[in-house]
């Protein structure tokens, strides 16, 4: 036969374990701690660092591409923020955690009058016992006190990362302006040592004929490949080494919009310097324009692409 205790206790029991159920539901909306116990909450870590990351990643592809290549120092700068911001976010995330921890609590005091039904539920055997316990009290009250110190210690922690990530953010920021500040010298710099397009059929080709493909590969260039000196086909002048084509697409396809603007500037500028250059005459889509007689003049169907230069521009020199 049980007795009123042994009944009492399982139903004292199971009514603990609902309390402290109904936390997890409660923690959403539970009161918040005493005022002045902690610090004010910080701010999430700013959506607009992310934004702001994200457009000087571009503008660091941008000078990348300006500038002749990788910038060092740049990705470096890039490296830091995005760790900063990594950090930050962490920090966030286990801050938001801790908060939610302690707004339990907070919960648990106000519905139990300061006990911890989490901790009376372990107390299966008599929970009258437990709750009369000054060893319980005296736990409660350094548990929450440790949960306190570690809350204040992620909310300093957190501000300092964000503070960090602000400064890399602005140190980013100053190396481009910086770079954006210089940009007529470095371009004269990147203009000098650009890259140079790959080239075939060097051997033999004209020292007049040289000069004139490094100048439009320095001004153009890169190309996808420059061909010179060959016998094969119809050379023309580049079996002697006076022509040289500059391609605009490879494999005999038609090239990009782009690629095709950057042919009209090729034989614009042929045309232009071609006093000063040597150059006799220009050929491209399908068009001529001899030195010899000034104009462009259409040319007969050749039955291809490359056959009617709509993918590179044939330039030859006297």
């Amino acid at each position: 036969m049980e007795s009123p205790g042994s009944t009492g206790r399982p139903r004292a029991a199971a009514r603990l374990r609902r309390a402290a159920l109904a936390l997890t539901a409660l923690a959403a909306t539970a009161l918040p701690l005493t005022a002045g116990t902690l610090a004010p909450a910080p701010a999430a870590a700013d959506p607009g660092d992310t934004s702001k990351l994200k457009k000087l990643n571009a503008q660091i592809a941008r000078l990348d591409k300006e500038y002749g290549g990788d910038l060092a120092k740049l990705k470096d700068a890039q490296y830091g923020v995005r760790k900063a911001l990594s950090n930050s976010g962490k920090l966030t995330r286990d801050l938001e955690q801790a908060r939610l921890r302690v707004a339990q609590m907070a919960a648990t005091q106000y519905m139990t009058g300061g006990a911890d039904p989490s901790v009376q539920v372990l107390a299966d055997g008599d929970p009258s016992a437990v709750l009369n316990s000054a060893s319980l009290a005296t736990h409660l009250s350094q548990n929450q006190a440790t949960r306190v110190q570690q809350l204040q210690k992620l909310i300093d922690e957190q501000q300092k990362a964000k503070a960090q990530a602000q400064a890399k953010i602005s140190d980013l920021q100053k190396e481009i302006a910086d770079l954006d500040a210089q940009r007529t010298r470095i371009k004269s710099l990147v203009k000098k040592y650009k890259p140079q397009s790959p080239t075939s059929g060097m051997g033999g080709v004209t020292a007049r004929m040289l000069k004139v493909k490094n100048v439009i590969d320095t001004e153009f260039g890169p190309f996808p490949i420059i061909g010179c000196v060959r016998s094969t086909g119809d050379p023309q002048d580049h079996g002697t080494g006076h022509a040289c084509d500059f391609m605009e697409s490879s494999g005999g396809t038609m090239p990009t919009a782009a690629r095709v603007e950057n042919g009209n500037q090729v034989a614009a500028y042929a045309i232009a310097h071609a006093g000063a250059l040597g150059i006799k005459y220009i050929i491209w889509r399908q068009r001529i324009y001899d030195l010899r007689s000034p104009g462009w003049r259409a040319m007969e169907d050749r039955g291809g692409i490359t056959a009617n230069h709509y993918d590179h521009v044939h330039i030859s020199v006297f």
